[in-house]
């Protein structure tokens, strides 16, 4: 990898943990988008936000939005509509690509993921490329 994709990936980390820190009483559930291929951030990425119904394991859409200039999507759910359970990020990787005159493999991304104490702060990154993509829990 570059010295400069290298910097351009180091400067990223440090401005998600400065921007982090200044969230405040946001959205106890945040998440950032990362092309890696090139270093940054996935701008303009649709994604759409849902929780399981425990009782019919169907999927519910809580809300819908687009990723911003940095990458990430502000507001995706209030602290007293974060309540324990499972969850779903679903990207349309596959119009972020086309956008950008590319093809990938994988059409969409969905992270599923299971929320126990929703007094925490919970931060979910995707980490994409045309042909991988990878996620960690962050806070």
């Amino acid at each position: 990898m570059s010295a400069s994709r290298l910097q351009r990936l180091k400067n990223h980390v440090v401005c998600e943990q400065q921007t982090t820190a200044m969230a405040g009483s946001g959205s106890p559930l945040t998440t950032h988008v990362l092309n890696t291929a090139t270093g940054v951030p996935g701008s303009s990425m649709t994604l759409s936000l849902h929780h399981q119904d425990p009782s019919t394991a169907t999927w519910c859409l809580i809300t819908t939005g687009s990723t911003n200039e940095d990458g990430r999507c502000p507001g995706l759910i209030t602290k007293q509509k974060f309540t324990p359970g499972v969850y779903k990020l679903h990207f349309d990787t596959a119009q972020y690509w086309q956008r950008l005159g590319e093809t990938c493999f994988y059409p969409y991304v969905e992270i599923v993921f299971t929320i126990n104490d929703p007094g925490q702060k919970y931060h979910i990154p995707l980490l994409l490329s045309r042909f991988s993509y990878s996620t960690y829990r962050g806070s």
